[in-house]
Protein backbone atom coordinates (compact mmCIF):
# COMPACT_ATOMS: atom_id res chain seq x y z
CA UNK A 1 0.00 0.00 0.00
CA UNK A 2 0.97 3.67 -0.45
CA UNK A 3 -0.25 5.98 0.96
CA UNK A 4 -0.33 9.97 -1.16
CA UNK A 5 -1.13 13.67 0.92
CA UNK A 6 -1.15 16.01 -1.18
CA UNK A 7 -1.05 19.98 -0.25
CA UNK A 8 -0.37 23.69 -1.35
CA UNK A 9 -3.47 24.30 -2.18
CA UNK A 10 -5.59 27.39 -1.42
CA UNK A 11 -6.93 30.89 -3.15
CA UNK A 12 -4.70 32.54 -5.48
CA UNK A 13 -5.43 35.91 -7.77
CA UNK A 14 -5.27 34.86 -11.48
CA UNK A 15 -1.33 35.30 -12.91
CA UNK A 16 -0.33 34.25 -9.62
CA UNK A 17 1.71 30.59 -8.83
CA UNK A 18 0.83 27.68 -6.41
CA UNK A 19 2.95 25.05 -5.35
CA UNK A 20 1.61 21.69 -4.61
CA UNK A 21 3.29 18.63 -2.83
CA UNK A 22 2.65 15.40 -2.99
CA UNK A 23 3.90 12.99 -0.29
CA UNK A 24 3.76 9.20 -0.84
CA UNK A 25 4.98 6.57 2.34
CA UNK A 26 4.36 3.02 3.05
CA UNK A 27 5.64 0.68 0.61
CA UNK A 28 9.78 1.52 0.25
CA UNK A 29 8.91 0.47 -3.53
CA UNK A 30 7.37 4.03 -3.77
CA UNK A 31 10.60 5.29 -4.35
CA UNK A 32 10.41 3.33 -7.97
CA UNK A 33 6.48 4.12 -8.52
CA UNK A 34 5.12 6.78 -11.16
CA UNK A 35 3.27 9.49 -10.14
CA UNK A 36 1.00 11.82 -11.43
CA UNK A 37 -1.56 14.84 -11.49
CA UNK A 38 -4.96 14.58 -12.00
CA UNK A 39 -7.43 17.48 -11.50
CA UNK A 40 -11.30 17.60 -11.07
CA UNK A 41 -13.46 21.07 -11.82
CA UNK A 42 -17.09 20.80 -10.32
CA UNK A 43 -19.55 19.42 -12.54
CA UNK A 44 -16.25 18.26 -15.22
CA UNK A 45 -14.28 14.62 -15.65
CA UNK A 46 -11.68 14.31 -13.77
CA UNK A 47 -8.62 15.43 -16.20
CA UNK A 48 -4.48 14.68 -16.44
CA UNK A 49 -2.01 17.25 -15.57
CA UNK A 50 1.16 15.77 -15.81
CA UNK A 51 3.05 12.63 -14.91
CA UNK A 52 6.61 11.78 -13.34
CA UNK A 53 8.24 8.47 -14.86
CA UNK A 54 10.49 7.17 -12.08
CA UNK A 55 12.04 11.03 -11.89
CA UNK A 56 13.63 10.51 -15.78
CA UNK A 57 10.69 11.60 -18.00
CA UNK A 58 8.08 13.68 -17.60
CA UNK A 59 4.41 14.16 -19.46
CA UNK A 60 2.23 17.71 -19.54
CA UNK A 61 -0.91 17.74 -20.60
CA UNK A 62 -1.59 20.17 -23.80
CA UNK A 63 -3.23 22.89 -21.61
CA UNK A 64 -0.31 23.01 -19.88
CA UNK A 65 1.50 25.14 -22.25
CA UNK A 66 4.49 25.42 -20.21
CA UNK A 67 3.15 26.72 -17.02
CA UNK A 68 3.39 23.75 -14.78
CA UNK A 69 6.52 21.77 -13.45
CA UNK A 70 6.51 18.63 -12.18
CA UNK A 71 9.61 17.53 -10.40
CA UNK A 72 10.70 14.65 -8.12
CA UNK A 73 12.98 14.81 -4.71
CA UNK A 74 15.85 12.39 -5.53
CA UNK A 75 14.49 9.80 -3.14
CA UNK A 76 11.38 9.90 -5.44
CA UNK A 77 8.81 9.82 -2.70
CA UNK A 78 8.20 13.58 -2.80
CA UNK A 79 6.55 14.92 -5.93
CA UNK A 80 5.97 18.74 -6.83
CA UNK A 81 3.73 20.50 -9.17
CA UNK A 82 4.88 24.48 -9.45
CA UNK A 83 2.08 26.22 -11.55
CA UNK A 84 2.04 29.93 -12.78
CA UNK A 85 0.13 31.79 -14.99
CA UNK A 86 -2.21 30.92 -12.91
CA UNK A 87 -5.85 31.36 -14.96
CA UNK A 88 -9.54 31.12 -12.85
CA UNK A 89 -9.61 27.90 -15.70
CA UNK A 90 -7.48 26.03 -13.05
CA UNK A 91 -9.51 26.13 -10.85
CA UNK A 92 -10.27 22.53 -9.41
CA UNK A 93 -9.59 19.36 -7.10
CA UNK A 94 -6.16 18.51 -7.45
CA UNK A 95 -5.19 14.89 -6.99
CA UNK A 96 -1.68 13.04 -6.37
CA UNK A 97 -1.85 9.54 -8.21
CA UNK A 98 0.56 7.02 -7.86
CA UNK A 99 1.13 3.07 -9.17
CA UNK A 100 3.09 1.07 -11.64
CA UNK A 101 1.46 2.19 -14.08
CA UNK A 102 2.20 5.24 -16.78
CA UNK A 103 0.59 7.60 -18.54
CA UNK A 104 -2.79 10.02 -19.38
CA UNK A 105 -5.38 7.95 -18.12
CA UNK A 106 -5.99 7.50 -14.29
CA UNK A 107 -7.01 3.81 -14.37
CA UNK A 108 -3.37 3.32 -14.73
CA UNK A 109 -2.63 4.59 -11.11
CA UNK A 110 -3.23 2.49 -8.18
CA UNK A 111 -3.62 4.83 -5.52
CA UNK A 112 -4.79 7.90 -4.63
CA UNK A 113 -4.40 11.28 -2.51
CA UNK A 114 -7.57 12.73 -1.45
CA UNK A 115 -6.95 16.41 -3.38
CA UNK A 116 -6.21 19.48 -2.35
CA UNK A 117 -8.40 22.76 -3.78
CA UNK A 118 -7.05 25.00 -5.75
CA UNK A 119 -9.20 28.06 -6.32
CA UNK A 120 -8.34 31.53 -9.20
CA UNK A 121 -9.87 34.30 -8.48
CA UNK A 122 -10.23 36.66 -11.99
Amino acid sequence: QVYLVESGGGLVQAGGSLRLVCAASGRTSARNINMAWFRQAPGKEREFVGANKWNTRTLYADFVKGRFIISRENDKTTMYLQMNSLEPEDTAVYFCAAGAGWGTISSVYAYWGQGTQVTVSS
